[in-house]
């Protein structure tokens, strides 16, 4: 089966860093299929073709059965690798991306497979570090050092609509995952050079 830390150890080494969320993805399945020369590996999978509003998984292995989301929350940062010069662009907007990471756990607990990891992949503090105050609009949908997700969880108090967007829903979940961060990588001497991953597993 999958050991998804021993793959983001080997990527690590190999790629510290990202220039987006597409670049981590092609990485991370190039990883996987190093590692599992006998899997398949299927980008931006299909979960309903005939839906009208198609939905598709990140990395889907079909002979596994095992689907992965993958997220990548930058804050502004520059670096060089290999030669390579990466400019990450400050994402902000941290409550409605923290519910599009909870809404992957619950989308990968309704997947039709065997097994589901989300993955975050961020070098911003804000959501491994618990919140200095409670009551946050979305204090349901933190993911910080030790947070547990489970049951119905929905935003507090009056979001302005650019907050929640298309996020109107509640998310469900009938698991409890404990969220436990790990180090990806750490550029010495630079601010917000500090890489940490989220790998949560998920049993539909």
């Amino acid at each position: 089966m999958l050991d998804v830390h021993r793959l983001m150890k080997s990527l690590s080494d190999r790629r510290p860093i990202f220039h987006s969320e597409a670049d981590f993805q092609h990485e991370f399945a190039w990883e996987i299929r190093s590692a599992m020369p006998q899997s398949k590996v299927r980008l931006e999978y299909p979960i309903d073709p005939e839906a009208k509003k198609a939905v598709h998984l990140d990395i889907w292995l079909p002979i596994e059965q095992v689907a992965i989301e993958l997220k990548y929350y930058t804050r502004e940062f520059a670096a060089e690798w290999y030669d390579e010069v990466f400019l990450l662009r400050n994402h902000g907007a941290h409550p409605p991306k923290r519910f599009d990471f909870v809404n992957d756990i619950q989308r990968l607990e309704q997947c039709n497979c065997k097994k589901g990891f989300a993955i975050l992949l961020t070098n911003e503090p804000l959501y491994w570090l618990a919140p200095p105050r409670s009551g946050t609009i979305d204090a349901a949908f933190r993911v910080h050092e030790s947070k547990e997700l489970t049951g119905s969880m929905s935003w507090q108090g009056t979001p302005a609509a650019g907050t929640k967007g298309n996020r109107e829903s509640n998310i469900t979940l009938s698991g409890l995952y404990t969220m436990q961060w790990r180090d990806y990588w750490a550029f010495p001497g630079k601010r917000f050079g500090q890489f940490r991953y989220l790998a949560v597993p998920v049993n539909p």
